[in-house]
């Protein structure tokens, strides 16, 4: 998350066992003639004349946003959506759309598009060919966390969940100007990274930061901020950061992604307080099933933590309710997505409605800003 002074997420509740969250978001810009990555971000930026919520990101043709520290759903919402149209309204003063998806629809212009920044500059260098790549886009959510023996304890009961996050969230179908049949092809350029896998379940945060500095003696990490576990103690924050999730089409999806890992967030530390066991997983079983639900969303399958069973994303979700002290907020925010679908199965159908590729970048676009043009509900 970004600083500047904004942000400093604390485990404090808001209300009963609801931590503090932020949401990061990832966009991409594109060209509105083509389609493809324009790198605007230093104009738009400059236009914003350092805007709290808008920071740069590795490719010139990305741009980031993050929230303040959200108490409860509707704030959530209601920074997102500000936080849209505030840069997609920059977006088109400089000549290009903001667009939510998880990868570029189409090819991107490689390293000659790294921000200038020293950091960038030595990823590049110490990983060439993975940078020459780069340009994902994704959301990460922010629980506070009132220390780190807290979060390492959460990171172990999170993992489990990881594969229905990422299948809730894909929105990345459509690359080098075809469907590719994956509902998060970005998931398949993240793994590239050495670093970027499931958290292990660790004892302690010793043994977590052991865990981190080996990666970065081996060379698998530039430094802890390199280090791309899928769920992480931040590295900067007081907080668990899950970043699983691809860049949501919709305010609407990215809101379902940050109330479903609140509510599991709760669960966690409720189950522990009450001694309640979770089955141990494997970090192979984990990724393989990560791997399922980046190619067939919902619709594929992973066990549920609690029996074991093997079953759709789909009925675990609904499982999870089940398990929840206070359900009503999350399946208020999950009903959006699962009646319309996913941002992969939208973007299919806007694919297919698309005449040429620029008219693709407009309908993206279009769909990026719609629910933040709708009133905001009550809170959550």
């Amino acid at each position: 998350m970004g600083t500047r002074g904004r942000l400093t997420i604390t485990g404090r509740r808001s209300g009963p066992g609801a931590p503090t969250v932020g949401v990061e978001e990832e966009f991409l810009l594109l060209d509105r003639a083509d389609g493809r990555p324009a790198c605007r971000a230093p104009e738009l930026l400059a236009l914003l004349g350092g805007h709290l919520q808008a920071k740069p990101e590795l490719m010139r043709f990305q741009v980031e946003t993050i929230t303040g520290v959200c108490t409860d759903l509707h704030q959530v919402r209601e920074e997102l959506a500000s936080n849209r149209r505030l840069v997609a309204g920059a977006a088109a003063e400089v000549g290009c759309h903001l667009v939510a998806t998880g990868i570029a629809p189409r090819p991107g212009p490689g390293l000659a598009a790294i921000t200038a920044d020293p950091r960038y500059h030595e990823l590049a260098a110490r990983y060439r060919s993975l940078v020459a790549r780069s340009g994902t886009c994704g959301l990460h959510v922010h629980v506070g966390v009132p220390s780190r023996e807290a979060g390492v304890l959460l990171l172990a009961r999170l993992r489990p969940y990881l594969p229905t996050l990422l299948a809730l969230s894909g929105n990345s179908p459509v690359v080098s100007g075809r469907d590719t049949g994956w509902a998060s092809r970005r998931y398949l350029e993240c793994v590239r990274w050495p670093s970027a896998r499931p958290p292990n379940v660790w004892r302690s945060p010793d043994a977590y930061d052991a865990a981190v500095q080996r990666l970065i003696r081996a060379g698998r990490a530039l430094d802890a901020r390199s280090v791309y576990f899928h769920a992480r103690l931040s590295p900067r924050y007081p907080t668990v950061e899950v970043r699983i999730a691809d860049s949501c089409l919709s305010v609407d999806d990215a809101v379902a992604v940050a109330a479903l890992v609140r509510a599991l967030t709760v669960l966690a530390f409720d189950d522990l307080g009450r001694g309640t066991p979770m089955r141990r997983v494997s970090g192979r079983r984990i990724a393989a099933e990560l791997g399922a639900a980046a190619r067939d969303g919902l619709a594929a399958r992973a066990a549920d933590p609690y029996t074991g069973r093997s079953l759709p994303h789909r009925a675990l979700l609904a499982a999870l309710l089940d398990h929840l002290a206070e359900p009503e907020p999350v399946a208020r925010s999950l009903a959006p997505v699962l009646s319309r679908g996913t941002g992969a199965d939208r973007q299919r159908a806007l694919w297919r409605r698309a005449a040429t590729p620029g008219h693709f970048a407009a309908l993206l676009a279009e769909a990026t800003l719609a629910a933040t043009l709708h009133p905001v509900p009550p809170n959550g």
